[in-house]
């Protein structure tokens, strides 16, 4: 049976506010799939009723939605190259700079910046923004298994983390009072203004083309001159000059 993917994307964004239009549709809609048959809906209209009145199948829903693949030092040689670009072209325009980790997920690429800041005695400020509400809380509670900090070093954990009686890792306070977590749509909502450094990675690559291109604009409009644009493993900016932006890195950009 076809399944009415236009009723269910314009219920989406009517009762959920997110522009699933905007995503690649065989990935977007083979996640869809796979959520609602969890539920036992048959079609997405019976799915979209689920939803309507089941809180936590909203919950579910939003967060198989997003993709929620990180870790601490995501490509570690990528993130020495981007301290590398801290010191020399950030530092240089301003000592206090504003970083926004866009679409952070469960908090490890801010903590990184966090703890990049605090060893380089960077006095920065950290706005780390996603979608997913309960992935948002997680990254504020600023706890995870040992396995989760495989890429940080000893000293690190030591310097940065508590461990808690039940086996687990906690951020120490020192490190999260340098982040202020807030919710935001990259597809809809107002961008940051004023940043020296934008952090998104691994995440455009899921956007159609001219959602992508669009969320590069917002990025560019949203850095300061100068200001930097880190982004993804995975993305490549053809022709960023588009953007008003020069590459400097692999994977770091430059606002002209």
């Amino acid at each position: 049976m076809a399944m009415n993917f236009d009723f269910f994307n314009k219920w989406v964004q009517d009762n959920l506010g997110i522009r699933l239009e905007a995503y690649k549709e065989r990935q977007m809609q083979r996640r869809i799939g796979n959520i609602m048959q969890t539920t036992g809906a048959k079609t997405l209209e019976e799915y979209a009723k689920i939803l309507s009145k089941d809180s936590k199948a909203r919950e579910a829903f939003i967060e198989h939605l997003t993709i929620n693949v990180t870790e601490f030092y995501r490509n570690k040689d990528i993130f020495d190259e981007f301290e590398d670009v801290l010191n020399k072209i950030v530092v240089k325009n301003t000592s206090r700079p504003k970083i926004w980790s866009a679409a952070c997920s469960t908090g490890a690429e801010p903590y990184t910046l966090a703890m990049i800041l605090d060893k380089n005695k960077i006095n920065g400020s950290i706005v780390a923004t996603d979608i997913d509400k309960v992935i948002l809380d997680k990254a504020k509670s600023g706890r995870y298994s040992l396995h989760e900090l495989k890429n940080v070093s000893k000293t690190d954990i030591s310097n940065y983390f508590s461990k808690r009686e039940d086996g687990d890792y906690e951020v120490k306070p020192s490190l999260k009072q340098k982040i202020t977590f807030k919710r935001h749509d990259l597809l809809k909502d107002r961008y940051e203004s004023r940043c020296d450094v934008i952090v998104c990675r691994n995440v455009t690559i899921y956007f159609k083309p001219d959602a992508r291109d669009e969320v590069y604009q917002n990025f560019a409009d949203a850095l300061n001159k100068g200001g930097i644009f880190f982004t993804g493993a995975t993305e490549t900016i053809n022709n960023p000059e588009q953007f008003g932006l020069k590459k400097v890195a692999s994977f770091i950009y430059q606002k002209a």
